[in-house]
């Protein structure tokens, strides 16, 4: 076996899809017994619906969700007014998804263990790893059931008490966002509508963040409300059927009665923390085990995703595509900073001194640091550089999008003569300059950034090409 993935959550799917598709031999090995059932991380950023455009499950995402609906603010069974959560934001050619897509965790997970499946990869439940050792050519993970599987390489995505990040010693920074337990929990209620997102106000005077003591959003796609309350540090937070009647009735003006069901409940205490490191020899750490946010802001489930994603490609660069093992280490170069920015925007939402919208769409963040960017242009003339995110255009009557859609790398030839030779899992698409781009050559990797970028009628970049396994 190539790659064992501890954990089935969004991280250990989405990887294992990428690596499906690259012929990628990958098992994937979950301690529960099923996929997560509750709605939690139900906000997908605008870049991460690139991603799923990319893994071939946007169609689904899209059906099974929707928009964002607008707050509203009550306050003893009246209603104050329209409370807008985040920033507008519209498409357009280079960005199709501006905005945040409601769908629930669960569903997100089932949409990725179809497509998982239906490339051939496994999952197998109720398996759960407690220790994991390592050699120079390979990985040992012992399971509870005392079974071991074997593997070149190992990725950790087992959430934020991770077994395999303790197994490796490997130590996890952080710190309290907010000491007040919260409770999140999926309930079915009557005699509320389903156009709003409800917060319930309590005391006199403006309301404000602090003034909000029950929140209830209307999953898209379900007949359930996701319901959101937190409580003075200390307290133990009743998460039976009951208790969560009893909370909503407490703090709105609905009777405990109109809670017809709870289908799922859980409480957590807001915190952020950071991985020392994201790479120990042979083993990746990626998602929760290696970032931890407060909920706000929608970026825990998207920042994830998105590390599951970056290495995706480059596991298959290593392992299908002869590169050199070193181009491995570009992946915590790239994602550690990168989380620990999402970190930050995160606590700075939870807090309310940051603005959900373009601030937490994660369009404009970039590699351009990265060793692995080479912008070889003198004067580059256009709005993205080596290490930007490769925008969405129309050239040459085709979408970009489409054109970049798969494993392979893609080079842009916009009013720009491409090199005469390039290796077969390149693909080009010559075109006129863009405004989205400026002219010139553009090699966009297989996670959608720009790797490499010369002038028309550069020689090629036939060392970069090399370092990649190309």
């Amino acid at each position: 076996m190539d790659v064992l993935i501890v954990g089935a959550g969004p991280t250990g799917l989405a990887l294992g899809i990428d690596l499906a598709r690259r012929g990628v031999t990958a098992l994937v090995v979950e301690k529960a017994a099923g996929l997560f059932p509750g709605s939690r991380g139900k906000g997908l950023q605008p870049r991460t619906r690139e991603v799923f455009h990319d893994l071939g499950v946007i169609d689904a995402i899209q059906a099974a969700g929707g928009a964002y609906p607008v707050g509203m603010i009550w306050r003893d069974g009246e209603r104050l007014g329209e409370y807008h959560m985040a920033d507008p934001m519209e498409p357009d050619d280079s960005a199709p998804y501006a905005s945040s897509w409601m769908v629930p965790q669960w569903r997100t997970q089932e949409i990725l263990y179809a497509r998982l499946t239906e490339l051939g990869g496994r999952v197998e439940f109720g398996r759960e790893v407690v220790d994991l050792v390592q050699d120079e050519s390979g990985v040992r993970a012992r399971c509870a059931d005392g079974t071991e599987l074997g593997a070149r390489y190992a990725v950790a995505a087992d959430g934020g008490r991770s077994a395999v990040r303790r197994a490796l010693g490997v130590g996890m920074a952080g710190r309290m966002v907010d000491p007040r337990p919260m409770l999140v929990a999926d309930v079915r209620i009557t005699g509320l509508d389903r156009d709003n997102w409800h917060f319930f106000a309590a005391g006199e005077g403006p309301v404000s963040k602090d003034s909000v003591v029950l929140a209830a959003c209307p999953l898209a796609g379900t007949e359930d409300f996701q319901v959101y309350a937190d409580f003075p540090a200390g307290t133990e937070v009743d998460l039976s059927p009951d208790g969560v009647r009893k909370i909503v009735a407490d703090r709105s003006h609905l009777a405990a009665e109109d809670v017809t069901e709870v289908r799922w409940a859980s409480d957590f205490r807001p915190r952020e923390a950071l991985a020392d490191r994201f790479r120990a020899g042979r083993v990746f750490l990626a998602g929760d085990a290696a970032h931890v946010h407060s909920p706000a802001g929608g970026q825990g489930l998207n920042t994830s995703v998105q590390d599951a994603y970056n290495l995706g490609w480059k596991l298959g660069a290593v392992l299908r595509g002869g590169a050199d093992p070193a181009l491995l280490d570009t992946y915590e170069e790239e994602r550690r900073a990168v989380a620990a920015e999402m970190l930050g925007l995160s606590s700075g939402v939870h807090r309310g001194e940051v603005r959900r919208g373009a601030a937490t769409s994660q369009l404009g963040l970039h590699y351009r640091e990265s060793s692995l960017s080479r912008e070889t242009r003198t004067d580059p003339a256009g709005p993205v550089l080596a290490g930007d995110r490769a925008p969405d255009a129309t050239v040459a009557g085709g979408r970009l999008f489409d054109a970049f859609r798969g494993p392979h790398w893609t080079l842009l030839a916009l009013d720009a003569e491409a090199p005469a030779s390039l290796p077969e899992a390149v693909r080009v698409v010559r075109g006129p300059a863009h405004p989205a781009y400026g002219g010139g050559l553009f090699l966009v990797r297989p996670d959608g950034y720009v790797g490499w970028s010369g002038a028309s009628g550069a020689a090629g970049p036939a060392e970069y090409l090399h370092r990649v396994g190309l």
